[in-house]
């Protein structure tokens, strides 16, 4: 809901208070405002001109040269392009310093030759929407009417002074769907009363009645119509005040009896509508539901197929309009129109809620039907509008309202106690504040020892329950004011738990490592399921499923890994790395929940590095998935208790796929996939690791004890090492490590040779030995013999030989 400011003073007196502060405390009091538009901003120096002189540029055919005069002692000269400036008009005209939207600034410049003093504006150039422009300005320039006075404020008289408040309406509140609506609300916050517009209009000795008939045959979705009759109307524009505040509450101006119905929209809330009386087609109002395939042309020339739950307003044989929602195109009123029948009526939110939704027709009289208006406004608009129709368009109203009333509804009554009141909200307001919130409200209310018996007025059709006078009194009272209190008691504080926190630090290493995350299917294929699983047993078969494809729950996170893979690469992405924390489903025998685990797995295809610009390229292969994962391990401090071994699987390379262990059990695996499986799904080499999350997470890991930085040097020894093929690193440094005792600190691989020079059957492999003592420096003679017997153990052990 836009809401003008000034216009806002019509109803209820603001005591100064800035439309900024105004909007403090709407929002303050439980409306949010979402923002202030000022309509002017950054535009000024435009003023009112009347162009005396307007004739051909004489080097150029669609410019004018026009003598304007701007209130400002000799008229000015103005180069003016639009095709509809003509001698005699009343126009905007920025002046040689003017600014407009956009920072724009005019100048005095020439034009092809002829001196231009200022600019003749266009509502657009001013900041005002396309859509908001009236249809004969825009395509040119605004032309005022010849009453504006001229070297007047043209930004006041189009009300672009205002400012323009956002409303945003939860659905509760459509009460504040409307001027006066807002109004009651704004008086309530500022303790001051609502002025509401004086109806008074003089009345034809003929009667309405005469004229036009009104049956409803669908009550329960109108249980209430009414019809005026309005008769010899000159069609013309609205005043331009009207046109203003329309075009601030983004509604675009038509003519004066339209725009009449439109701003009583805005102003009551109550959606009105004016048929051409004489193109109605009978003299009989029938509102009743419409006939399956009945049709309808509405005023956006659209034709309309109907079915039978939708209401109509008929002349007694066709639908003339689609009830609460748009009008018809028959009966639509146009520049030839001399008497109005006007429509004020009570549909009910969800008849037309389906009539909208059907047709993907919302208007601004749907949106206030859907939520509710204001029963007792039904009548009140109409005579309004008959007044302002009488006023501005010269109408002669006829007397009488026609109606058919089958309105049963009556205001709701609700108590509460002062106790309630103060329990709920932890106060201790007297009943005497109570009373005068509600009657800032103006609510009407009884009290009868501290009980409060409040009858809500029909505007305010969200009062329901004990609760809705809770909340009233709360937030007139001041949220900002309500005691602020803590729990008491014993209580727990809040954080993550142990598990929580270090599936938060894997999420964080794998993406910092370059890792997209995943989030794929639970479901997979028979021919799936068991693939690449950890632990083997039979998948769980849906009952119901949806296809076979998704027939089974998955053992396993890799093939549906690789399911996104290969669709990212057959689009042409061709470097993809993928990790996923989910879970994979154990049978536990026929009739049972199957067990819920979670899993850590990933895949990686592609260039691992590309900097194209330097020349590097490096593919994926085993040594990247296996860095990552002792990276992980080590992130979460379980580098000490991981060990690897050579594996063969279904489905993973016989020479490039690892087993992980943690303390000697195996927990999951890392390798390439099989050749075969990749031209299955048109991969490249692919590599994946998967891994039981659980026994990663709730390891537990020893006592963290710090060392101090080292005060001695170190000794390094490297030696190579002849053994057999079968024989991995992995037993070499075991080897190495217990035989090294306290003064081995450090042992890595940095060599693997096999090839020319090299036994059958044998292969060398280096390791970097680092001997250190944290008291003192060691001495060639202590490192000597701590190192020969590493070497001792290794040739025991490992039949390890040093290569010569």
């Amino acid at each position: 809901m836009l809401v003008s400011y000034k216009w806002l003073q019509d109803y209820v007196n603001l005591n100064g208070v800035t439309a900024a502060e105004l909007a403090e405390k709407i929002t303050r009091s439980g409306i949010e405002v979402d923002g202030i538009a000022k309509l002017s901003d950054g535009v000024k120096g435009v003023v009112v001109g009347e162009v005396l002189d307007c004739s051909r540029h004489p080097q150029a055919d669609k410019l004018n040269i026009c003598k304007v005069d701007i209130g400002e002692g000799e008229p000015v000269q103005i180069i003016c392009g639009a095709p509809n400036v003509a001698k005699g008009q009343k126009v905007p005209v920025a002046k040689a310093g003017a600014v407009l939207p956009g920072n724009f600034k005019i100048k005095r410049a020439k034009l092809r030759g002829e001196e231009s003093n200022g600019m003749i504006c266009s509502l657009q150039e001013l900041g005002i929407e396309g859509k908001l422009v009236p249809k004969e300005f825009a395509e040119g320039i605004y032309v005022f009417p010849a009453d504006a006075e001229v070297g007047s404020d043209a930004l006041s008289l189009l009300n672009m002074d205002d400012e323009v408040l956002e409303l945003d309406l939860t659905p509760n509140r459509a009460d504040a769907l409307s001027m006066i609506g807002v109004a009651y609300e704004t008086a309530a916050i500022l303790d001051e009363s609502v002025q509401l517009p004086e109806i008074s209009h003089e009345a034809s000795q003929e009667k309405a009645s005469d004229y036009i008939f009104v049956k409803v045959e669908a009550p329960k979705e109108n249980p209430l119509y009414t019809a005026k009759v309005i008769k010899n109307v000159k069609i013309g524009p609205s005043p331009l005040w009207m046109q203003g505040r329309l075009m601030s509450a983004g509604i675009r101006p038509h003519n004066n009896v339209v725009d009449i119905t439109n701003y009583i929209l805005l102003e009551y809330g109550q959606p009105l509508h004016a048929f051409d009386y004489d193109r109605f087609g009978s003299k009989e109002v029938v509102v009743r539901l419409a006939k399956e395939g009945e049709k309808i042309t509405t005023l956006d020339d659209t034709e309309r197929t109907l079915t039978s739950q939708q209401l109509v307003i008929t002349n007694g044989t066709v639908p003339v309009a689609l009830a609460g929602v748009m009008g018809g195109a028959d009966s639509e009123v146009s520049d030839d129109t001399t008497t109005i029948l006007l429509e004020s009526a009570y549909f009910t939110g969800g008849s037309i809620r389906s009539t909208s939704k059907y047709h993907s027709l919302r208007s601004e009289a749907s949106s206030r039907y859907e939520k509710g208006v204001d029963p007792n406004r039904v009548r009140p608009a109409a005579e309004r509008a008959a007044q302002l129709i009488a006023k501005y368009a010269g109408g002669e109203v006829l007397e009488g309202l026609v109606e058919d009333d089958q309105l049963t509804i009556e205001p709701a009554v609700v108590s509460i106690s002062l106790e309630k009141i103060n329990r709920v909200l932890g106060t201790e307001i007297t009943s005497a504040e109570v009373m005068k919130i509600f009657d800032r409200l103006q609510f009407e209310v009884a009290v009868e020892d501290d009980e409060f018996t409040v009858t809500a007025p029909t505007r305010r059709g969200d009062i329901t329950i004990e609760e809705d006078l809770v909340e009233e009194v709360a937030r007139l009272y001041g949220y900002d004011r309500l005691p602020k209190t803590l729990p008491s008691g014993e209580s727990t504080p809040g954080g993550l738990n142990k598990g929580q926190e270090k599936r938060r630090t894997t999420r964080g290493f794998l993406e910092g490592a370059g890792l997209f995350q995943a989030i794929t299917y639970s479901l997979t294929s028979e021919e799936k399921a068991s693939m690449f699983s950890i632990e083997k047993r039979p998948p769980v078969t849906l009952s119901m499923p949806m296809s076979e494809e998704r027939s089974r729950l998955r053992l396993s996170l890799v093939p549906q890994m690789l399911e996104a893979i290969s669709y990212n690469v057959a689009r042409k992405n061709e470097s993809v790395a993928l990790y996923e924390i989910g879970s994979v489903f154990l049978n536990e025998g026929e009739g049972k929940q199957p067990e819920e685990r979670e899993h850590i797995a990933g895949a990686v295809t592609g260039l691992w590095v590309d900097h194209s610009w330097q020349g590097e390229k490096k593919p994926v292969d085993f040594y990247v998935v296996k860095g990552i994962l002792e990276g992980l391990f080590k992130k979460l401090g379980l580098e000490k208790e991981i060990t690897w071994q050579a594996v063969q699987m279904d489905g993973m390379h016989p020479g490039r796929t690892a087993e992980v262990l943690l303390a000697g059990e195996v927990i999951g695996f890392a390798g390439q996939i099989h050749p075969h499986l990749q031209k299955e799904l048109d991969l490249k080499d692919t590599y994946v690791f998967e891994i039981q999350a659980e026994p990663v997470f709730d390891y537990e890991l020893p006592e963290l004890h710090y060392v101090t930085i080292p005060r001695y040097p170190s000794i390094a020894r490297d030696i190579a090492l002849v053994v057999d093929k079968d024989v991995n690193a992995a037993t070499l440094e075991a080897v190495i490590k217990d035989a090294g005792g306290k003064l081995l600190r450090n042992v890595h691989v940095f060599d693997l040779y096999e090839g020319k020079n090299m036994e059958a059957g044998k292969k060398s492999i280096a390791f970097s030995l680092t001997y250190a003592d944290p008291e003192r420096t060691l001495t060639d003679e202590e490192v000597t013999k701590v190192h020969d017997k590493v070497l001792a153990a290794l040739k025991e052990k490992a039949d390890a030989e040093l290569r010569s």
